[in-house]
């Protein structure tokens, strides 16, 4: 019965969060040709590109915060109805301002990544959270290959379709968690968690202590560097396939959804099998060495069958670092910490994609196809360092801790 239980808490997490990245990726074929069709200039489309993370910015902590002091459930519910409310607004937008709303409404409530991260650590165990964390992965990737299919194919009817049948998975998935889903934190840790002092949804002092701490602070600048080096490859892919390979949309639709595919897979069987054999610091040195140097090569990459027998390492690579660092995150605070720290890192990463569409379209457009993937690599390959020092001594304070408990 336990482990029905358990099962069924992750299965709606996992629609929870599929439900967010469809929101993302549903768009991103038809937001262009939309913003186009009601006048919006290619400046004023990438703003509202990057209106989506800048919301999650400042909606992350906050939805992880009050998560834990009314508990995980209700959030969610609530930020799963804004997130079908977003794509009514959308579904309905006529002017640009009302498109930009949209996109707002949409990245505020996509900040509840950070919670559905939290209830996973709330009920499960550190050894095996790795693998749990793995299935929000995993829900990325198949929203990855879904969502920009579904939106190219729904499009070609409606620009609208996309974001009616958007709101409509997302009502479903709210019911489900509604009536599904049971409450991750007992009534003793709500009341506990109401009784502590309240801090600011995005309070910059903790963020820079965060920053400094021994254990959490080097996470967060790997999440920093990572999210950035990461996001200039998601943001600059199409454009480079075309000016490097000279790719068609088709084909690059094609490539992405391999990818998706790739992630799915890594998320789902191999990342379990990761954590069972090493440590979360061995496997972040690891990850971090493995998509450094997959991204270097990217950027110099001459034809397309290279490009395809690159992939598999790059979304190694990609995947292990996200995971497991945010399961060495949810280790390393207090348990009624958890739904803040996430929400810190889903903020960082959420800031990292404003600036990487324009810093990976400069790089292309007046420095060379190739750079992209040069800058990406290094920034990358430059947190391995941090990552063989600070972890290693973190790691190594466990381990004298245990032995003295014992």
């Amino acid at each position: 019965m336990a482990i029905t239980l358990k099962n069924r808490r992750l299965i709606i997490i996992f629609g929870v969060v599929l439900v967010d990245m469809l929101s993302f990726s549903i768009v991103l074929p038809l937001l262009p040709y939309l913003a186009k069709s009601i006048g919006a200039t290619a400046t004023q489309i990438g703003l509202l590109t990057a209106a989506y993370p800048l919301a999650q910015v400042f909606s992350a902590p906050l939805l992880g915060r009050l998560s834990d002091r009314v508990g995980r459930k209700p959030v969610l519910v609530l930020s799963i109805l804004g997130t079908a409310g977003g794509f009514v607004v959308l579904a309905v937008a006529r002017f640009l301002p009302i498109l930009f709303i949209s996109r707002f409404i949409d990245g505020i409530t996509g900040g509840n990544i950070s919670v559905a991260q939290a209830y996973i650590a709330d009920v499960t165990e550190p050894k095996e959270r790795g693998r749990a964390l793995g299935l929000i992965g995993a829900a990325f990737g198949l929203g990855f290959i879904l969502g920009p299919v579904t939106g190219g194919l729904l499009s070609g009817i409606s620009y609208a379709l996309p974001a009616w049948v958007g709101a409509g998975l997302a009502l479903v998935n709210a019911v489900a968690v509604a009536l599904l889903l049971p409450e991750s934190l007992s009534v003793e840790d709500k009341a506990r968690l109401a009784a502590q002092d309240r801090r600011h949804a995005l309070d910059l002092g903790a963020l820079v202590d965060a920053l400094r701490h021994k254990t959490v602070g080097p996470l967060l600048w790997i999440r920093l560097a990572t999210g950035l080096s990461f996001s200039i490859f998601e943001t600059s892919f199409a454009l480079w396939a075309l000016a490097a390979l000279g790719l068609t949309a088709r084909t690059n639709g094609l490539v992405l959804g391999y990818v998706g595919i790739l992630s799915v897979f890594v998320q789902a069987f191999l990342i379990g099998k990761l954590t069972g054999r090493f440590s979360d610091d061995k496997l972040i040195f690891g990850a971090l060495g493995l998509a450094g140097s997959a991204l270097l090569i990217w950027g110099f990459v001459p034809n397309l069958v290279l490009l395809i027998a690159l992939m598999p390492a790059l979304s190694v690579g990609l995947s292990v670092t996200n995971t497991i660092t945010t399961s060495a995150l949810s280790k390393a605070v207090e348990r009624d910490e958890v739904g803040g720290i996430l929400g810190i890192q889903t903020s960082i990463q959420s800031f990292t994609r404003i600036p990487a569409p324009i810093l990976a379209g400069y790089l292309i457009g007046r420095v060379s196809v190739w750079s992209p993937g040069l800058i990406a690599g290094l920034i990358t390959l430059a947190m391995m360092p941090l990552a063989w020092s600070t972890l290693s001594l973190r790691r190594a304070s466990v381990v004298c801790g245990e032995r003295d408990v014992s």
